[in-house]
């Protein structure tokens, strides 16, 4: 006959309860960790968003570079070489193109000067033929405060000149920090997508390889459409200051191609003043009909060439390339701009290919053909 007695648990077998506010105080201190955890990433990343830019820049720009250098490589030469030869050659066509460029303007600025008074003349009689007279007298009045204007501009210049020194020593040090990541990105390009993908399981590998891949393909894609934008604009240019007998036609129609196509939103503009300047120097009605080209020309271009150049070279509906050109603006200014159609076009790429689409049911409202059964009907 077996104890009663052995089979009640006894206080030490029972297990103990624990009381529901320990619960609740693990719970409250997960999420304050949590919370710590999350400020302190954002505050890392506050910290360290220009070095982040500046990598990415650096990626996108290497994606550009690796065509090339894989050409290169292909025909025996070195990564690390074929990289820096590529670096090299195009910072030094930058500056042979800053430095063509920053001669011809001095000089059209002094001639614009000196020939002042006779645009003046010009100006006031061209616009008496429409019953506006404008007092010469006036208009030097303000050339002169313009000119007290500038000087005075000039003085505070010289004054703060640690200052001016400090910021272009700080964008070199930018650029430098970006071609330095470049060249590291591109010539040890196999070697980082090695390392990247030696921490990931075989099918994530597959996946950032495609997505390299596709970033490769895309970034060469929007050069491309620059490109071939900036021949179309530089050609136009040259054949209209060839027609009005502008001086210095090919370097000014070289620098309007390239200045408008490769810096996003005020490059058309910084392009056009070169050669306005150039033109109002000869003959302010040559400069009025180059201006009146340049608006119907960046509508054209607008409206006509470059949605379908980039349609097709990276297969980008015109209204998203133009959405995502402000949302760049608005993030990081011009940088984000040049950056905004790339990043899109890799995005649109890997959705189509990892998101699953179904099949539309055809309606009224899905037919390209809608509106004109509708008017048949009536």
């Amino acid at each position: 006959m077996s104890d009663p007695s052995s089979s009640t648990p006894s206080a030490a077998d029972t297990p103990a309860r624990v009381p529901p506010w320990t619960f609740i105080w693990k719970l409250l201190g997960a999420i304050a960790l949590a919370v710590f955890a999350m400020l302190a990433f954002l505050a890392l990343i506050r910290q360290l968003k220009d070095l982040l830019l500046w990598i990415a820049i650096a990626l996108f720009a290497s994606f550009a570079l690796e065509p090339a250098v894989a050409f290169l490589a292909r025909k025996g030469w070195r990564r690390g070489l074929s990289t820096f030869l590529i670096i090299f050659g195009l910072a030094l066509l930058s500056l042979l193109m800053v430095g063509s460029m920053i001669p011809l303007l001095v000089q059209q600025v002094q001639a614009l000067i000196k020939a002042a008074p006779g645009i003046l003349q010009s100006v006031s009689n061209f616009t008496r033929r429409f019953g506006v007279d404008v007092s010469i007298s006036a208009l030097k009045d303000q050339l002169t405060h313009a000119n007290s204007a500038v000087t005075g501009f000039a003085n505070n210049v010289a004054g703060h000149l640690f200052g001016v020194a400090t910021s272009v020593v700080g964008t070199v040090f930018k650029l430098l920090t970006i071609g330095l990541f470049t060249f590291y990105l591109t010539a040890d390009g196999p070697r980082v997508r090695r390392a990247v993908c030696s921490f990931l399981p075989p099918r994530h590998q597959e996946t950032v390889l495609y997505t390299w891949e596709v970033g490769i393909e895309k970034t060469g894609a929007y050069l491309y459409s620059r490109l071939l934008l900036a021949v179309f604009s530089g050609v136009a240019t040259f054949i209209v200051l060839t027609v009005l007998g502008v001086p210095f036609a090919i370097p000014l129609a070289a620098w309007m191609g390239l200045v408008s196509q490769f810096i996003p939103t005020i490059g058309t503009y910084l392009a056009m003043a070169l050669p306005l300047l150039v033109a109002v120097v000869r003959s302010p009605i040559d400069a009025l009909l180059l201006l009146i080209f340049f608006v119907i020309y960046q509508q054209i271009e607008n409206y006509l060439l470059s949605p379908r150049i980039t349609a097709r070279t990276m297969e980008l509906h015109p209204a998203v390339a133009f959405g995502c050109a402000i949302a760049g603006i608005s993030i990081s200014g011009i940088v984000g701009a040049f950056l905004a159609l790339p990043f899109a076009a890799i995005v649109q790429a890997l959705g189509s290919t990892y998101i699953h689409r179904h099949d539309v049911e055809e309606s009224a409202l899905t037919r390209d053909d809608a509106p004109k059964r509708v008017r048949q009907k009536e």
